[in-house]
């Protein structure tokens, strides 16, 4: 695996202040956010913003190779696909070659017979644009959220449910990717993640790495990789010949530098102790 830093913790931070926590940490990728929290490039971004970005990963020598934007393909609106249109463009000019996306956080047993039909036709239609540009879509394992005073839950949708995720890739041209995702999936109820992956392997091509605290009301927090109850062994044990990026998602924006290095010491660790 290759380490790095996903965009979704430091949504609050600027990106030069990204590039330097990534490279303080010794890694060398940084997932780029676009048109999805306030501190991301914008979608109207202009020739001088990109230019800017570029130059940026190339001060502090981290790779441009990887993005994600926010979309919803299962609520019936497809004004998503342009979205997503564009910002394969930004990607073509950046020279990003993977882009995470959604399939949508809509509960799972309402996606059925033709917003499922229409979920398709966004993903495929979005996928065949993106190839023209050089860039792949990757679905993250991500279900819906409900926010709540003292945490989150997550329920399962189309891209979280397994069945679901494997009838979706069955549908889609190979060129369309996963990004497996384990706490999402261990938020949802799935207790060994692992398994997913092992499903869908051959089509994953990005891992994001954090955890889920459970609370006693039963509403869990995002926390640092180990802080939860997944069994990081198993999941390292899958994850053993997976030669991807791999970036740590800590998700609390408050203290993303410190719980970004937890992240990573922890999963250093664990492998160190494996390998022993």
């Amino acid at each position: 695996m290759e380490f790095g830093n996903a965009a979704w913790g430091f949504r609050e931070l600027p990106l030069e202040e990204q590039l330097k926590i990534t490279r303080d940490m010794g890694l060398g990728i940084l997932e780029l956010g676009i048109a999805n929290a306030p501190m991301d490039l914008p979608l109207l971004a202009g020739e001088k913003e990109l230019e800017t970005v570029k130059n940026l990963f190339q001060k502090y020598g981290v790779k441009l190779n990887y993005a994600s934007t926010g979309n919803d393909f299962t609520t019936g609106d497809k004004k998503d696909v342009e979205k997503v249109k564009r910002v394969c463009d930004i990607c073509e000019n950046l020279g990003v070659e993977y882009l995470r996306i959604f399939s949508g956080f809509s509960p799972v047993e309402e996606v059925t017979g033709e917003r499922w039909d229409n979920m398709i036709a966004c993903l495929r239609e979005v996928d065949a644009y993106a190839r023209t540009k050089g860039v792949y879509l990757v679905i993250e394992t991500h279900g819906g959220v409900k926010a709540f005073e003292d945490g989150v839950e997550h329920f399962m949708s189309t891209s979280s449910q397994p069945e679901t995720l494997y009838r979706m890739l069955g549908e889609l041209p190979e060129t369309v990717k996963v990004n497996f995702d384990p706490a999402n999936l261990w938020a949802v109820g799935i207790r060994h993640p692992e398994e997913v992956y092992e499903a869908c392997k051959e089509r994953v091509s990005m891992v994001h790495l954090k955890d889920f605290a459970p609370l006693p009301s039963g509403h869990v927090k995002p926390a640092a990789c180990g802080e939860g109850q997944m069994d990081w062994k198993r999941i390292l044990t899958a994850l053993k010949d997976y030669e991807g990026a791999a970036l740590f998602e800590y998700e609390n924006p408050e203290d993303v530098k410190e719980g970004s290095v937890q992240c990573y010491e922890y999963i250093k660790g664990l492998e160190r102790q494996m390998e022993e």
